[in-house]
């Protein structure tokens, strides 16, 4: 699966904004509460594993970063999913994005196969290391074309929490070895 994320002419500007808000797991928010004059610190844990009941998804998580073409780097098992670890954290303000595979060679299950079957109102769940979960509700489906500058999926900050999956959807195209397009599916952290 490949997925274009940056135009060349945006590629260092969208790398440094999210450079910006995540250098990894270990890096914490600092944010100073002006009423009562001490720091605020948030720490979001290292997601493990992603959960979509309606669609049978169970599957662990693995980091990825950016490929040396600048696209978003895939999990290398089909049966598991990759966090966009240069982003924020599942849970923590902006757009988190994992991505997980669909249509894997000789019919082999993949964990996105039926990414396209959730509707609005579905629910997720991201648990971390320390077995704290985290509800995420589907608002949303959106189908990109392979080319196209999906960088929106990656920079939205409204100061709320979301989660965005991305699989390929449509026709094998074996000269491009890619499908002919990209689902993502816009989630939002439930507020507990």
């Amino acid at each position: 699966m490949k997925l274009i994320i940056f135009s060349k002419q945006r590629f260092f500007l969208i790398l440094g904004v999210v450079l910006l808000f995540s250098f990894g797991p270990f890096l914490y928010f600092i944010f100073a509460n002006s009423n009562k004059n001490e720091a605020i610190i948030s720490s979001v844990e290292k997601p493990m594993y992603l959960k979509i009941p309606s669609i049978n998804v169970d599957a662990s998580i693995e980091n990825v970063g950016l490929t040396s073409l600048g696209e978003m780097g895939v999990p290398k098992d089909p049966s598991r999913v990759s966090w966009f670890d240069l982003g924020p954290h599942p849970g923590e303000n902006g757009s988190a994005v994992i991505a997980g595979h669909y249509g894997w060679k000789d019919n082999v299950p993949a964990v996105f196969d039926n990414l396209y079957k959730l509707k609005k109102g579905d629910k997720l769940y991201i648990e971390d290391k320390n077995g704290a979960t985290s509800t995420f509700v589907v608002q949303g489906i959106k189908r990109y074309d392979p080319k196209a500058d999906a960088s929106e999926i990656f920079n939205l900050d409204d100061k709320k929490s979301h989660l965005n999956l991305i699989t390929c959807e449509g026709t094998w195209n074996k000269a491009t070895q890619s499908y002919s397009s990209r689902l993502v599916v816009f989630t939002d952290k439930v507020e507990k």
